[in-house]
């Protein structure tokens, strides 16, 4: 299991500020501990004042950590801003992730997001531009982000044709979002799809911003995040879940696991890598707990059911392309 960092700097949805680095720092201890080594974040991730916020958390907290741990692996995605329209722009991108991060290579890196929709010309530089990276030996594969099974086979083609290995793809993926990744278009799921490329699909957003958590809800004690955007969202998502969410709790107490675990532990056994964000030590250890043991099937088909039948599923990432 990976653990994302994509919470940290961001002040819109998460209310993050710097004076939870401390506390983000114990639950990074606490997975590294555990023997993690993959970490997924993006250039993107903080902004102004906060710019490349997560990337050199990362950096700083590695180094903070004693000697004996495995490396470091960073995965991290390079967001196609308008600027960023020719290859170089991407190479420096890259290189501008390494200095915050204090690092000599990644072991992935990412494009955020396919522009295909909007400006497909830049596309094509993106695809030249991450092949570059490789070539230039700042990272040992690459990976795309929001690419759906269409984009992804296309862009696939052009790793091949530039000897670069894809490594990874990357889409919101949880029990909220069910529906519309078992039917993502062009004939495929996204893990056929993976399949086909012969790439890891990795699940971001297991835990659909913390909804599948069940600390929240609308009934009585009506308990909701603290962030307006987060409140908005989980005020539409919520009544058409409540499904869903009972399935979860149901589950949770015969594995004697969380809500939270199982959702994770479903990703898991959909043949995803999860990915969910830790902001202090209670939920490191909560994410590590959906690992070291497996869901049986027929809880899998319960969930999956129960699934199917939300009435207003979590939204798809503006950037998401089929």
């Amino acid at each position: 299991m990976g653990v994302g960092t994509w919470s940290w700097g961001n002040r819109f949805l998460f209310d993050y500020d710097t004076s939870q680095d401390e506390s983000i720092y114990e639950a990074y201890r606490e997975v590294r501990n555990a023997g993690v080594t993959l970490f997924d974040t993006a250039d993107s991730y903080g902004t102004l004042d906060l710019n490349g916020r997560a990337e050199i958390l990362l950096g700083t907290f590695e180094r903070r950590t004693n000697d004996n741990y495995q490396p470091q692996q960073v995965a991290t995605k390079i967001a196609p801003y308008p600027w960023r329209i020719t290859p170089n722009s991407v190479v420096r991108s890259a290189e501008g992730s390494l200095r915050r991060l204090e690092q000599q290579k990644l072991s992935v890196a990412q494009l955020h997001w396919s522009t295909a929709n909007y400006q497909p010309f830049q596309e094509r530089a993106l695809w030249e531009g991450i092949c570059d990276v490789y070539d230039e030996g700042l990272c040992e594969a690459v990976g795309v982000s929001n690419y759906g099974p269409k984009q992804l086979f296309a862009v696939s083609e052009k790793f091949r044709e530039r000897e670069v290995p894809l490594a990874v793809a990357q889409v919101q993926y949880s029990l909220m979002t069910y529906n519309a990744n078992t039917n993502s278009g062009n004939g495929k799921d996204m893990n056929e799809a993976c399949d086909d490329v012969n790439c890891r699909l990795i699940s971001y957003s297991p835990l659909c911003l913390g909804l599948l958590t069940g600390k929240y809800t609308l009934k009585e004690t009506n308990r909701l995040p603290t962030s307006p955007a987060r409140q908005q969202l989980f005020k539409e998502l919520l009544p058409g879940a409540h499904g869903l969410l009972d399935t979860l709790e149901v589950v949770a107490k015969e594995y004697g696991k969380s809500q939270s675990q199982i959702a994770i532990n479903w990703c898991m056994r959909k043949g995803t890598v999860p990915i969910p964000g830790s902001r202090n030590l209670t939920q490191a250890r909560e994410n590590l707990g959906a690992t070291g043991w497996s869901l049986r099937p027929d809880a899998v088909r319960e969930l999956e059911s129960a699934a199917s039948k939300v009435t207003k599923p979590m939204v798809q990432n503006v950037f998401q392309t089929e």
